[in-house]
């Protein structure tokens, strides 16, 4: 970490991303990078594995939509060579395959048994030790956790919210980030609602055709002890090979 305390996203010969952020992440915040299915989640959560990893800090990643085969012909395709990382441990992956049953975090319940995921996340000691942790996608553990869900149903969001947000809490107090990314068109706006409250950095991506192209963009809607200037607007597009591209800003 750099003396004002801010993990550095790297690659500053490949993307500007870093320079857009305003040099990086500040250490003991909770990122929530919220948007549509299409809108780049799971690309920028890659990007922000890749670039944190080369910059020396520790990373584990969670995917509730990849293996670990399908994560590493991902990164080869963006052009995010992980596997030294892999290697080292540096990163740590993580497959959470909580619709079928075959995750990590379920266990080896019985088909019909619904695990609590977010306790089981909680209690994965090891994927807390590093100095970044980024779950891709949040959404799909808080769908499939069967008392959150009951919580929700009996209008007690912040019951619901209350225990994980906490447990975020103290591992942030600790200097760590711990980045969530969230498709809001999947869970109730009052159950997303308390961790857009809690978030130190929040980011929505947003997407909008134009005749035949996509124009991607972060709307950066807060961002708690930011180090340089920070636009309001940043385009970026995906592209095969080369990864997160910055394409325009726009300043508050």
């Amino acid at each position: 970490m750099s003396t004002r305390n801010l993990y550095s996203l790297g690659l500053d010969g490949h993307d500007r991303l870093n320079n857009e952020l305003g040099g990086g992440i500040p250490g003991g915040s909770i990122v929530l990078i919220e948007g549509d299915y299409g809108a780049g989640k799971s690309a920028m959560s890659q990007r922000l594995t890749y670039g944190l990893c080369e910059e020396q800090h520790s990373v584990t990643l969670v995917s509730t939509e990849l293996t670990v085969r399908g994560f590493i012909d991902q990164m080869h395709s963006l052009s995010y060579d992980v596997e030294e990382h892999l290697l080292n441990e540096n990163l740590l992956f993580f497959q959470a395959d909580v619709d079928s049953g075959g995750s990590t975090l379920r266990g080896t319940e019985d088909e019909g048994s619904r695990m609590q995921l977010l306790k089981r996340l909680m209690e994965a000691e090891k994927m807390w030790e590093a100095d970044v942790v980024i779950i891709d996608t949040f959404d799909a553990i808080l769908r499939n956790d069967p008392k959150f869900e009951a919580l929700i149903r009996q209008n007690d969001e912040r019951q619901a919210a209350l225990e994980i947000i906490s447990f975020f809490r103290d591992l942030v107090s600790k200097g760590k980030v711990i980045v969530l990314t969230v498709d809001p068109s999947t869970v109730d706006e009052e159950a997303i609602g308390p961790f857009r409250s809690i978030a130190d950095v929040y980011f929505e991506l947003q997407m909008a055709e134009v005749g035949n192209d996509v124009r991607r963009s972060i709307a950066v809607r807060r961002f708690a002890g930011m180090g340089e200037q920070v636009g309001d607007t940043i385009g970026f597009s995906v592209r095969s090979g080369t990864g997160i591209v910055i394409e325009s800003r726009s300043v508050a």
